[in-house]
């Protein structure tokens, strides 16, 4: 079930969603384009047999990049799923796992919105950020997620790991189905490295975070300095949506942002194809992800097109409307 131009694919999800730079470009043609800025993305992706360590990663640099939209959206096979995958894998990894629930706490809810933390004391770095929501404090947690109400039942939707800057988001289920499963994850803000003891990471170091429950974003804090605003724009059961907003450009012209994902082989990754258009481009530009060469992009997808055994129903991920 392979489609056979990922343009159709990108099309699609454009129609779907209904407010993609494809339906901005129908509406008001190729005007409508001119303003978009164009970013830089490194791919730092190398081979990997592990499963369950991230080796892909795409790094976003620009200087005037002072907006994103980052969008989730459900694999073009989600219709044909019958029975989800979403077990670890850990079957050719030499990295240790635990296994067990960890101690939830909820610590803001509305009858249509709850947020959870979880600390988790074998997570590769302290629950040292604070968390703010009006005059409530918490001192920090190592997952945090975002529940909202669907189907009368609260439904997980975003989970932010702030000791390090990861974040992954995940639809809505679609149709019938109970649940889907996270993929990839991504990080807002100066991208750093720092060892660990499975080799260098990249990180963003949050020195606090802000949640406003009425706008429904979270406002990060950086130890480097400066901030962002990641609001929820949209969520239903096609797509999920973040408007980000930077205060100002990163220091040392570090990157903005950045993708992490998994890729083994084209059956076993949450990322296996790169899609990505150019300012002023005639078409979109197509590569399998560890031989994706780089580019001045406007809009980046990153997701599949065939199914894998690994995560089956995570959504592709897609970076878009750029500006300063």
């Amino acid at each position: 079930m392979r489609h056979k131009n990922l343009a159709a694919l990108l099309y699609l999800a454009a129609a779907s969603l209904g407010s993609g730079v494809q339906a901005e470009e129908a509406q008001h043609g190729a005007a409508g384009l001119t303003k978009e800025l164009a970013v830089s993305v490194v791919n730092k992706s190398t081979p990997e047999i592990c499963a369950e360590r991230d080796n892909v990663e795409l790094d976003f640099i620009s200087p005037l990049a002072r907006h994103l939209e980052i969008q989730a959206v459900h694999p073009s096979y989600i219709g044909m799923i019958n029975t989800d995958r979403w077990a670890a894998d850990f079957s050719a990894c030499n990295i240790p796992h635990g296994e067990g629930a960890l101690p939830r706490k909820t610590f803001y809810e509305s009858p249509t919105l709850w947020l959870t933390g979880l600390t988790d004391p074998a997570f590769w770095r302290p629950a040292n950020v604070p968390i703010r929501i009006g005059d409530h404090v918490e001192p920090g947690f190592n997952y945090v997620q975002l529940w909202v109400l669907y189907r009368e039942r609260a439904e997980e939707v975003l989970v932010l790991y702030p000791s390090d800057g990861n974040w992954r988001i995940r639809p809505l289920p679609h149709g019938d189905m109970r649940w889907t499963a996270y993929g990839s994850s991504f990080q807002i803000g100066p991208l750093e490295m720092q060892a660990s003891p499975d080799g260098a990471r990249p990180i963003v170091a949050i020195k606090d975070i802000v949640f406003d429950p009425e706008a429904k974003s979270f406002t990060l804090n950086f130890k480097r300095g400066g901030s962002a605003t990641v609001a929820l724009k949209q969520v239903d059961q096609d797509h999920i949506a973040l408007d980000v907003r930077y205060s100002g450009a990163m220091p040392d012209n570090l990157p903005f942002a950045a993708l992490r994902s998994m890729y083994t082989n084209e059956g076993n990754s949450d990322v296996a194809r790169i899609g990505w258009r150019e300012k002023d481009g005639k078409g979109w530009g197509e590569s399998p992800v560890l031989t994706f060469p780089g580019a001045q992009v406007t809009e980046l997808w990153a997701g599949r097109l065939s199914p894998s055994r690994h995560n089956l129903s995570a959504p592709d991920m897609v970076f878009s409307h750029f500006s300063e």
